[in-house]
């Protein structure tokens, strides 16, 4: 296998990361940091929104850094008090 030097190589070899996941770890990617854009924008620290959240903090801790996947419920806990929600949207049809 071919050395790489960067992660963006790493992760657009098909041959070490297939579309599903490379799909996957994106998805992840923007959801994560979404969540971390609107705990900012509120002016929260990870410790503020696990009292209001109910989720520990180390738990937070490990969504925000990738560490973890969450958990559907877990999203669903720490998202609402940052005003958000996950929803289920159709792919726009290619014509």
């Amino acid at each position: 296998m071919k050395p790489v030097k960067t992660f963006s190589e790493y992760i657009n070899d098909e041959t070490r990361v297939s579309l599903a996941e490379r799909e996957k770890i994106n998805f992840e990617i923007e959801l994560i940091g979404k969540m971390i854009e609107a705990r900012e924008e509120k002016g929260l620290s990870q410790r503020e929104l696990a009292k209001i959240s109910g989720v520990k903090q180390p738990a937070i801790a490990r969504l925000e850094s990738l560490k973890s996947t969450p958990k559907i419920d877990t999203l669903f806990k720490v998202l609402k008090p940052l005003g958000y929600t996950i929803s289920i949207v159709p792919l726009e049809s290619k014509k």
